[in-house]
């Protein structure tokens, strides 16, 4: 085999002997049945021989068919290439297939000498042509391995042509100069088949090493992600247990303060815990998007009321900037889910104000057919060409090398697209730098509809309002296990300035020890509330799980959580148990107690 192939680069070693390797086998394959039927003809030319021909020569045909049937048989009984055999051995075999198909010919060419004539050209012309016939089949079936294929031909076709020559004679030579030509045309095209045949599996292998490089690159990708995925959730989660101390102290302190000067400090304190906190749960939001637990619920909805929040939560930082936000009512309806759709229209103009100097942005509403257009149009600094598809990557902002905080942490557009696609609405994006950028969504068109849909509230879509909540009657104590004690002291000093009694706990085992105290029945536990990573790897859902199952308990349980792993996030969301991320502000701890509360309370009058 050829070192190069004409028209391409060298093949290095490894490759050319893979190469080899499958022509080996391709020959090997048929081999047995290739010297059965070669064995078979040379019996049934020797019997044709011994009763047609010169009876002197019987003698000598005998023998030479019985060389032939032994060469045959040691040919079939030596052993054979497998598939097992090392690469590394594959030119021994592919040296002693020549060797052996080379003896083979060898021993079959004397055999025209004695088949041939001139005083039977009838017979002599049939001979003639059945030995090529067979020959041809016999070489091109050798075609992969070329020297194999010139060891096999050349002898036995020299045999004939040499025979016809020998006993001359007009047909003789015609017949022997007919079978030159088909020994140089057969042997050309071998040589081409065999070059076509190389070229061929050099093609396959260099596709599937291209392939498998890029299933190492795609899967080098998604370990990456994986990876960036389970950092960002560690350090999220590292950092959100301090902040949710933080936050709770915070509270706790501007309770205590909230009738004297220093309560500004305070509120000061509570701003930069909200912008930190406000920067962890946009991580969160990609974790959870990322781990499917976002579920949309779309219903038909009037836009305006998207509108009139969006526009109440922007005004005063479009005003601060001395910009204008328009947000003109359209008086349309949507299919959509309405929290999900309000967040993809919130960070575009959150994004849009960010970028946009001078001028405005405005938010605008077109029917199209069965879609209605909803576009977030600025007069920014607009986005380049090439930068287009890269402003929807994670972390990626432009104009931004020194990560100025107060243009966000480059997320944004990326939950756009993400929730985008869960909700099946495009999104388009044209702009032009120096001029301004337009965004635009296609929303399922929806009739007006005067029932009243049950969906998420929006009061999340309204800036949360710092307020004291006048928290009903448990019926009993809190339950909190967490194996941070900052955390323990920080909930119980704020839950207890709320009028509650709480029980902190760092365990399973101390809370197995409440639980079985003698007066536990009298002051019953009210609320279950659990941390979901628990010391020495406990979960705090398992362990609220077993707690509620072993002592019959028929508290709610409340997960507070700083995890934001995707595989973590969906465990929770199968079981159905509501959850608080970290840091809890007081206002948010303090509403879902009461919300939980209110629902036990419609349940047990149910």
């Amino acid at each position: 085999m050829n070192d190069q192939t004409p028209g391409r680069l060298p093949v290095d070693a490894t490759l050319e002997m893979r190469v080899l390797r499958e022509h080996v086998a391709s020959v090997y394959a048929g081999n047995t049945t290739a010297i059965a039927a070669h064995m078979g003809f040379a019996i049934v030319i020797g019997c044709f021989g011994y009763f047609y021909v010169n009876p002197d020569f019987r003698l000598l045909i005998v023998a030479l068919i019985t060389v032939i049937v032994l060469v045959d048989l040691y040919a079939m009984i030596t052993p054979r290439w497998t598939p097992a055999v090392p690469l590394s051995e594959t030119p021994y075999w592919e040296r002693k297939y020549t060797r052996i198909v080379t003896v083979i010919s060898t021993v079959t060419a004397p055999s025209s000498l004695f088949l041939v004539s001139i005083q039977e050209p009838m017979l002599t012309t049939l001979v003639t042509v059945v030995i090529m016939g067979s020959w041809t089949r016999a070489v091109q079936a050798r075609w992969p391995l070329k020297r194999a294929m010139f060891g096999y031909g050349i002898p036995m076709m020299s045999g004939l042509i040499v025979s016809l020559a020998w006993y001359g004679g007009a047909l003789n030579w015609f017949l022997a100069g007919f079978a030159f030509v088909n020994l140089v045309l057969t042997l050309s095209e071998g040589v081409k088949q065999n070059k076509r045949l190389t070229a061929s599996l050099i093609l396959q292998f260099e596709n599937e090493a291209l392939a498998a490089q890029l299933r190492e690159q795609i899967a080098a990708t998604e370990r990456a992600s994986a990876e960036k995925t389970h950092f960002l959730a560690a350090a999220s989660h590292d950092l959100r247990q301090p902040m949710h101390a933080i936050a709770l102290f915070g509270a706790a302190l501007g309770n205590t303060l909230r009738h004297r000067p220093e309560v500004r400090n305070v509120e000061r304190l509570m701003r930069a815990v909200d912008a930190l906190g406000a920067s962890l749960d946009t991580m969160l939001d990609i974790s959870r998007l990322d781990a499917g637990v976002v579920q949309p619920m779309p219903h038909a909805l009037e836009l305006d009321e998207l509108f009139l929040p969006l526009h109440n939560t922007f005004s005063v930082l479009a005003e601060r900037k001395r910009l204008q936000l328009r947000v003109r009512a359209s008086g349309l309806w949507v299919r959509s889910d309405p929290q999900l759709l309000y967040r993809m229209l919130s960070n575009l103009v959150d994004n849009a104000l960010k970028y946009t100097r001078h001028g405005g942005v405005t938010v605008v509403a077109r029917r199209r057919g069965e879609q209605v257009w909803i576009e977030v149009r600025d007069t920014g600094i607009g986005i380049a060409p090439e930068q287009a598809d890269r402003i929807f990557e994670e972390f990626y902002q432009v104009n931004n090398p020194g990560r100025d905080r107060s243009r966000g942490l480059g997320i944004g557009l990326s939950i756009v697209r993400r929730l985008g696609r869960l909700l099946g609405h495009a999104v388009e994006l044209r702009s032009r730098p120096g001029r301004g950028t337009r965004f635009r969504l296609a929303v399922p068109l929806a009739e007006p509809t005067d029932a009243s849909q049950d969906s998420l509230p929006l009061q999340e879509l309204e800036s949360p309002v710092r307020h004291f909540f006048q928290v009903p009657e448990l019926g009993g104590r809190v339950l909190l296990i967490d194996d941070e004690e900052d955390i323990r002291e920080a909930m119980t000093e704020l839950m207890r300035a709320y009028g509650i009694e709480v029980v902190a706990v760092a365990g399973e085992a101390e809370a197995v020890e409440v639980l079985m105290q003698p007066d536990a029945e009298l002051n019953p536990v009210a609320l279950l509330m659990c941390d979901y990573r628990l010391g020495e790897g406990a979960e705090g859902l398992q362990v609220g799980l077993r707690l509620r199952e072993r002592f019959r308990l028929d508290a709610p349980m409340l997960l507070i959580t700083g995890e934001t792993a995707p595989e973590r996030l969906q465990r929770v969301r199968e079981w159905g148990v509501p959850v608080l991320f970290k840091p809890v502000s007081a206002a948010t701890l303090m509403q879902a107690i009461v919300e939980l509360m209110q629902v036990e309370a419609h349940a047990e009058g149910a």
